[in-house]
């Protein structure tokens, strides 16, 4: 069987263990402790070193998601998951601009070791301040529209719509591997 290794990254809250959650086919193993710094102003609990979920693609391939902790402190952790990664994506919460600068400083982080292919999901788009896709694609430095990745709207908490964003990711991922 061929495992496809995808990385699930992004800022503190933005969605990435309910989005290994919401389509993996097995019990999602976690890291999630109680949070204990700032994080507290966002959430409860948060991942401190991994979320791994897996979903059948087909008899002979599974895809492996592994989410990375949102809090630099951890970035030990995102050098150890994308270095055998295949692709990943980076969730951006639309409704924080606050953080759209730590996003980018995650994708300098990933780009620093790998290059391989990426997409930007947007979550939180329903939220009152959310900005589009197209201003979070600028706010991310993505400025000439040739060299941009896919950009896919992502509720977090929707099977279906997470479905949606890993297939867009595979997709991608396949075609930078034809070209």
């Amino acid at each position: 069987m061929e495992n496809m290794c995808l990385i699930v990254t992004g800022t503190v809250g933005a969605g990435k263990s309910t989005f290994i959650r919401s389509v993996s086919e097995i019990d999602v193993v976690d890291t999630d402790t109680r949070a204990t710094d700032e994080t507290a102003l966002l959430k409860a609990r948060t991942t401190v070193a991994l979320d791994f979920g897996r979903l059948q693609f087909s008899p002979g391939m599974a895809v492996q998601l592994y989410g990375t902790p949102g809090q630099s402190r951890f970035d030990f952790m995102w050098d150890i998951l994308i270095r055998k990664a295949h692709a990943y994506i980076l969730l951006v919460a639309a409704h924080r601009p606050g953080e759209f600068r730590q996003a980018r400083q995650i994708l300098a982080f990933m780009n620093q070791r790998v290059q391989i292919p990426m997409i930007i999901g947007v979550t939180h788009t329903d939220c009152p301040g959310a900005w589009s896709e197209e201003d979070v694609l600028l706010a991310l430095g993505f400025m000439p529209e040739s060299n941009r990745p896919p950009i896919v709207k992502v509720n977090a908490t929707q099977r279906d719509s997470v479905a949606e964003a890993v297939i867009v990711l595979v997709q991608h991922l396949m075609q930078s591997y034809a070209a």
